[in-house]
């Protein structure tokens, strides 16, 4: 069984900063990213990194936002600083496609962490 366990969520003031990390019980392929889902609205990207180490982000966090991965430690983690309470959501990990002695898994998502940004 695969596993994705996202960390370092909480309660910030505006300006303030966070950093979630997603842990991965396989050997990860293929793009990682962050998702997140406010309260009434659909989920939406917040940012992706290739196997290779390219990066895209939302425009709503380009500048404040950082993704980077570390393959050796299965992890992948996002550094958001400069916090607005628009960034209030449940952050969600996800994998492309994970391998474990259980075989392929793919499109892998954790069970999400929260991030409220008071005003």
């Amino acid at each position: 069984q695969v596993q994705l366990v996202e960390s370092g969520g909480g309660l910030v003031q505006a300006g303030g900063s966070l950093r979630l990390s997603c842990v991965v019980s396989g050997s990860i392929f293929g793009n990682m990213g962050w998702y997140r889902q406010a309260p009434g609205k659909q989920r939406e990207l917040v940012a992706t990194i290739s196997s290779g180490g390219s990066t895209n982000l939302a425009d709503s966090v380009k500048g404040r936002f950082t993704i980077s991965r570390d393959n050796a430690k299965r992890t992948v983690n996002l550094q958001m600083n400069s916090l607005k309470p628009e960034d209030t959501a449940v952050y969600y990990c996800n994998a492309d496609k994970i391998y474990t002695t259980s075989g392929w898994y793919y499109n892998v998502w954790g069970q999400g962490t929260q991030v409220t940004v008071s005003s």
